[in-house]
Protein backbone atom coordinates (compact mmCIF):
# COMPACT_ATOMS: atom_id res chain seq x y z
CA UNK A 1 0.00 0.00 0.00
CA UNK A 2 2.82 2.58 0.65
CA UNK A 3 4.53 1.71 -2.36
CA UNK A 4 1.38 2.59 -4.19
CA UNK A 5 1.34 5.47 -2.48
CA UNK A 6 4.40 6.89 -3.29
CA UNK A 7 3.41 5.74 -6.92
CA UNK A 8 0.74 7.75 -7.32
CA UNK A 9 2.64 10.83 -5.53
CA UNK A 10 5.14 10.30 -8.07
CA UNK A 11 3.12 10.70 -11.03
CA UNK A 12 0.82 13.26 -9.51
CA UNK A 13 4.02 15.82 -9.14
CA UNK A 14 5.42 15.57 -12.59
CA UNK A 15 1.65 15.89 -14.20
CA UNK A 16 1.62 18.87 -12.32
CA UNK A 17 5.04 20.08 -13.70
CA UNK A 18 4.95 18.08 -16.90
CA UNK A 19 2.09 20.94 -18.21
CA UNK A 20 5.08 23.70 -18.56
CA UNK A 21 8.34 21.75 -19.74
CA UNK A 22 8.57 19.64 -22.68
CA UNK A 23 10.56 17.13 -20.69
CA UNK A 24 8.82 14.34 -18.35
CA UNK A 25 11.04 13.02 -15.66
CA UNK A 26 9.35 9.40 -13.98
CA UNK A 27 12.48 8.80 -11.63
CA UNK A 28 14.60 5.56 -11.95
CA UNK A 29 16.52 7.61 -14.63
CA UNK A 30 13.58 7.62 -16.90
CA UNK A 31 12.65 11.00 -19.01
CA UNK A 32 10.79 11.36 -22.43
CA UNK A 33 10.62 14.39 -24.75
CA UNK A 34 7.02 15.59 -24.69
CA UNK A 35 5.01 17.18 -27.47
CA UNK A 36 1.48 18.20 -26.82
CA UNK A 37 -1.18 18.64 -29.39
CA UNK A 38 0.89 18.24 -32.50
CA UNK A 39 -1.83 18.17 -35.34
CA UNK A 40 -1.44 14.98 -37.62
CA UNK A 41 -4.68 16.16 -40.11
CA UNK A 42 -6.50 19.76 -40.67
CA UNK A 43 -9.43 19.65 -38.60
CA UNK A 44 -9.54 20.79 -34.92
CA UNK A 45 -9.76 17.68 -33.27
CA UNK A 46 -7.07 15.86 -34.97
CA UNK A 47 -4.31 16.25 -32.57
CA UNK A 48 -1.91 14.19 -30.49
CA UNK A 49 0.44 13.92 -27.85
CA UNK A 50 3.58 12.40 -28.49
CA UNK A 51 6.39 11.04 -25.87
CA UNK A 52 9.61 9.93 -27.14
CA UNK A 53 12.71 8.39 -24.53
CA UNK A 54 15.35 10.79 -24.35
CA UNK A 55 17.79 7.10 -23.65
CA UNK A 56 19.36 6.39 -26.32
CA UNK A 57 18.57 3.05 -28.00
CA UNK A 58 19.77 0.78 -30.39
CA UNK A 59 16.86 -0.42 -33.15
CA UNK A 60 13.26 0.58 -33.64
CA UNK A 61 10.93 1.44 -30.68
CA UNK A 62 7.80 -0.22 -30.57
CA UNK A 63 4.85 2.85 -30.07
CA UNK A 64 1.95 2.81 -27.69
CA UNK A 65 -1.03 4.74 -29.57
CA UNK A 66 -3.53 5.24 -26.59
CA UNK A 67 -7.60 5.83 -27.73
CA UNK A 68 -9.67 7.38 -25.50
CA UNK A 69 -13.22 6.50 -24.68
CA UNK A 70 -16.37 8.58 -25.18
CA UNK A 71 -19.06 7.14 -26.71
CA UNK A 72 -17.47 7.66 -30.29
CA UNK A 73 -18.82 11.04 -29.84
CA UNK A 74 -17.36 12.39 -26.56
CA UNK A 75 -14.13 12.03 -24.29
CA UNK A 76 -10.96 13.61 -24.82
CA UNK A 77 -6.78 12.50 -24.47
CA UNK A 78 -6.62 14.03 -21.62
CA UNK A 79 -8.59 11.33 -19.57
CA UNK A 80 -5.99 9.01 -20.52
CA UNK A 81 -3.09 11.38 -19.30
CA UNK A 82 -2.09 10.02 -15.86
CA UNK A 83 -2.47 6.27 -17.11
CA UNK A 84 -0.09 7.04 -20.31
CA UNK A 85 2.29 8.02 -17.46
CA UNK A 86 2.07 5.05 -15.58
CA UNK A 87 2.74 3.14 -18.80
CA UNK A 88 5.94 4.83 -19.56
CA UNK A 89 7.05 4.25 -16.23
CA UNK A 90 6.59 0.60 -17.22
CA UNK A 91 8.02 0.80 -20.99
CA UNK A 92 10.47 3.21 -20.15
CA UNK A 93 11.69 2.34 -23.80
CA UNK A 94 8.75 2.79 -25.88
CA UNK A 95 7.26 5.64 -27.60
CA UNK A 96 3.83 7.09 -26.93
CA UNK A 97 1.38 8.47 -28.91
CA UNK A 98 -2.49 9.97 -26.25
CA UNK A 99 -4.46 10.60 -29.16
CA UNK A 100 -7.88 12.75 -30.04
CA UNK A 101 -9.93 11.77 -33.24
CA UNK A 102 -12.75 13.17 -34.83
CA UNK A 103 -16.13 12.94 -32.89
CA UNK A 104 -19.14 11.51 -33.99
CA UNK A 105 -22.07 13.35 -33.97
CA UNK A 106 -25.80 13.93 -35.37
CA UNK A 107 -23.84 15.71 -38.82
CA UNK A 108 -20.83 13.58 -39.00
CA UNK A 109 -20.70 9.99 -38.80
CA UNK A 110 -17.69 8.29 -37.00
CA UNK A 111 -16.67 5.70 -39.14
CA UNK A 112 -14.45 5.57 -41.25
CA UNK A 113 -13.50 8.97 -40.17
CA UNK A 114 -11.98 7.26 -36.60
CA UNK A 115 -10.35 4.70 -37.84
CA UNK A 116 -8.71 7.00 -40.64
CA UNK A 117 -7.94 9.37 -38.03
CA UNK A 118 -5.42 6.13 -36.45
CA UNK A 119 -4.31 5.23 -39.84
CA UNK A 120 -3.11 9.32 -39.93
CA UNK A 121 -1.60 9.02 -36.81
CA UNK A 122 0.50 6.10 -38.15
CA UNK A 123 1.22 7.75 -41.34
CA UNK A 124 2.85 10.47 -39.37
CA UNK A 125 4.74 8.14 -36.87
CA UNK A 126 6.27 6.90 -40.28
CA UNK A 127 7.16 10.02 -41.41
CA UNK A 128 8.52 11.41 -38.33
CA UNK A 129 10.65 8.27 -37.08
CA UNK A 130 11.72 7.19 -40.79
CA UNK A 131 10.79 3.26 -39.73
CA UNK A 132 7.74 1.36 -40.15
CA UNK A 133 7.44 1.07 -35.79
CA UNK A 134 5.70 -2.02 -34.55
CA UNK A 135 2.27 -0.49 -32.73
CA UNK A 136 0.52 -1.51 -30.06
CA UNK A 137 -3.36 -0.07 -29.57
CA UNK A 138 -4.33 0.79 -26.57
CA UNK A 139 -8.09 2.28 -26.00
CA UNK A 140 -10.89 1.76 -23.60
CA UNK A 141 -14.72 1.74 -24.08
CA UNK A 142 -15.07 3.33 -27.75
CA UNK A 143 -11.30 3.41 -28.05
CA UNK A 144 -11.00 0.12 -27.12
CA UNK A 145 -13.60 -0.90 -30.07
CA UNK A 146 -11.98 1.71 -32.54
CA UNK A 147 -8.19 -0.34 -31.58
CA UNK A 148 -9.81 -3.32 -32.56
CA UNK A 149 -11.67 -2.19 -35.49
CA UNK A 150 -8.40 -0.78 -36.69
CA UNK A 151 -6.41 -3.79 -36.18
CA UNK A 152 -8.60 -6.72 -37.39
CA UNK A 153 -10.24 -4.24 -40.28
CA UNK A 154 -7.92 -1.43 -41.62
CA UNK A 155 -4.47 -1.98 -40.82
CA UNK A 156 -4.16 -3.69 -44.18
CA UNK A 157 0.06 -3.84 -43.81
CA UNK A 158 -0.19 -5.46 -40.49
CA UNK A 159 1.94 -3.50 -38.32
CA UNK A 160 -0.23 -3.58 -35.33
CA UNK A 161 1.01 -5.92 -33.00
CA UNK A 162 -0.88 -5.87 -30.26
CA UNK A 163 -4.17 -4.68 -28.91
CA UNK A 164 -5.07 -4.00 -25.50
CA UNK A 165 -8.41 -3.51 -25.14
CA UNK A 166 -10.02 -2.23 -22.14
CA UNK A 167 -14.02 -2.35 -21.95
CA UNK A 168 -14.29 -2.00 -25.57
CA UNK A 169 -17.36 -3.29 -27.41
CA UNK A 170 -16.55 -6.06 -29.41
CA UNK A 171 -19.73 -7.18 -31.39
CA UNK A 172 -22.51 -4.21 -31.69
CA UNK A 173 -25.15 -6.83 -32.35
CA UNK A 174 -24.74 -8.62 -28.78
CA UNK A 175 -28.41 -8.21 -27.15
CA UNK A 176 -26.74 -7.62 -24.00
CA UNK A 177 -25.28 -4.45 -25.78
CA UNK A 178 -28.57 -3.22 -27.12
CA UNK A 179 -29.38 -2.09 -23.66
CA UNK A 180 -26.87 0.12 -23.99
CA UNK A 181 -28.76 4.09 -23.74
CA UNK A 182 -27.38 5.51 -26.92
CA UNK A 183 -27.54 2.35 -29.09
CA UNK A 184 -29.90 3.98 -31.35
CA UNK A 185 -27.12 6.63 -32.13
CA UNK A 186 -24.81 3.49 -32.90
CA UNK A 187 -26.97 2.20 -35.08
CA UNK A 188 -27.87 5.44 -37.15
CA UNK A 189 -24.26 7.65 -37.02
CA UNK A 190 -21.81 5.42 -36.08
CA UNK A 191 -20.74 4.30 -39.60
CA UNK A 192 -21.48 6.21 -42.67
CA UNK A 193 -24.00 4.15 -44.55
CA UNK A 194 -21.95 5.39 -48.21
CA UNK A 195 -18.99 3.05 -47.35
CA UNK A 196 -20.96 0.41 -46.30
CA UNK A 197 -19.96 -2.50 -48.77
CA UNK A 198 -23.08 -4.62 -50.27
CA UNK A 199 -24.88 -6.56 -48.31
CA UNK A 200 -23.23 -5.78 -45.14
CA UNK A 201 -25.21 -3.88 -41.92
CA UNK A 202 -23.80 -1.06 -40.37
CA UNK A 203 -23.90 -2.80 -37.06
CA UNK A 204 -21.61 -5.85 -38.21
CA UNK A 205 -19.16 -4.16 -40.26
CA UNK A 206 -18.48 -1.85 -36.93
CA UNK A 207 -18.01 -5.01 -34.95
CA UNK A 208 -14.28 -6.26 -34.59
CA UNK A 209 -15.39 -9.39 -34.58
CA UNK A 210 -17.00 -9.26 -37.86
CA UNK A 211 -13.37 -9.25 -39.05
CA UNK A 212 -11.40 -11.32 -37.11
CA UNK A 213 -9.29 -13.92 -38.67
CA UNK A 214 -6.45 -16.25 -38.15
CA UNK A 215 -3.63 -13.11 -38.99
CA UNK A 216 -5.55 -10.92 -36.14
CA UNK A 217 -3.62 -8.74 -34.07
CA UNK A 218 -3.01 -10.91 -30.43
CA UNK A 219 -5.39 -9.11 -27.92
CA UNK A 220 -5.57 -8.41 -24.22
CA UNK A 221 -8.94 -7.58 -23.05
CA UNK A 222 -10.51 -6.33 -19.38
CA UNK A 223 -14.00 -6.14 -18.53
CA UNK A 224 -15.68 -5.43 -15.14
CA UNK A 225 -17.67 -7.59 -13.79
CA UNK A 226 -20.61 -4.62 -12.31
CA UNK A 227 -20.46 -2.96 -16.07
CA UNK A 228 -23.56 -1.83 -17.24
CA UNK A 229 -22.04 -0.10 -20.54
CA UNK A 230 -20.50 -3.30 -21.97
CA UNK A 231 -21.54 -6.36 -20.75
CA UNK A 232 -19.38 -9.78 -20.02
CA UNK A 233 -21.70 -11.02 -22.72
CA UNK A 234 -18.91 -9.11 -24.91
CA UNK A 235 -16.19 -10.55 -23.61
CA UNK A 236 -16.88 -13.76 -24.35
CA UNK A 237 -17.91 -13.60 -27.66
CA UNK A 238 -14.62 -11.79 -28.56
CA UNK A 239 -12.79 -14.57 -26.37
CA UNK A 240 -14.71 -17.56 -28.75
CA UNK A 241 -14.18 -15.86 -32.16
CA UNK A 242 -10.47 -15.38 -31.09
CA UNK A 243 -10.25 -19.09 -30.38
CA UNK A 244 -12.21 -19.91 -33.34
CA UNK A 245 -9.59 -18.73 -35.15
CA UNK A 246 -6.81 -19.21 -33.42
CA UNK A 247 -5.42 -15.87 -32.34
CA UNK A 248 -3.51 -15.36 -29.64
CA UNK A 249 -5.29 -13.99 -26.64
CA UNK A 250 -6.04 -13.29 -22.89
CA UNK A 251 -8.89 -11.86 -20.82
CA UNK A 252 -9.06 -10.91 -17.04
CA UNK A 253 -12.12 -9.91 -15.61
CA UNK A 254 -11.87 -7.05 -12.38
CA UNK A 255 -14.45 -5.98 -10.16
CA UNK A 256 -16.23 -2.70 -10.13
CA UNK A 257 -18.11 -0.90 -13.39
CA UNK A 258 -17.33 0.65 -16.59
CA UNK A 259 -14.72 3.26 -15.40
CA UNK A 260 -13.28 1.20 -12.53
CA UNK A 261 -10.77 -0.10 -14.60
CA UNK A 262 -8.30 2.71 -13.94
CA UNK A 263 -8.53 2.34 -9.72
CA UNK A 264 -6.55 0.47 -7.57
CA UNK A 265 -5.68 -2.42 -7.59
CA UNK A 266 -7.30 -2.86 -11.22
CA UNK A 267 -5.21 -0.53 -13.28
CA UNK A 268 -1.82 -2.10 -11.33
CA UNK A 269 -2.87 -5.73 -12.17
CA UNK A 270 -3.51 -4.38 -15.99
CA UNK A 271 -0.18 -2.93 -16.03
CA UNK A 272 1.15 -6.34 -14.96
CA UNK A 273 -0.92 -8.21 -17.59
CA UNK A 274 0.35 -5.90 -20.37
CA UNK A 275 3.88 -6.34 -19.53
CA UNK A 276 3.69 -10.03 -19.33
CA UNK A 277 1.43 -10.30 -22.43
CA UNK A 278 3.78 -8.61 -24.88
CA UNK A 279 6.56 -10.40 -23.37
CA UNK A 280 4.47 -13.32 -24.25
CA UNK A 281 3.77 -12.52 -28.10
CA UNK A 282 7.37 -11.22 -28.38
CA UNK A 283 8.92 -14.65 -27.95
CA UNK A 284 6.65 -15.75 -30.74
Amino acid sequence: MKKSLRFIICLVFFLLTACKENKISIGNNISFSKEKDIRYGKGPEQVMDLYIPDKKLTGERKVFIIIHGGGWRGGDKSQLTLFTFSLMQRFPDHIFVNMNYRLASAMQYGIPNQTDDIKSVTAFLKDRLRYRPKLILLGNSAGGHLSMLYAYHSDIDKEVKAVINIVGPADLSDAGFKNYEEYSFVEKHLVDPKTLPTGTSAINFASPVHWITSTSSPTLSYYGKTDRVIPLSQSKILDSVLSKNNVIHESYEFNGGHLDWDKQPNNFFLINKIETFLKHIDKK
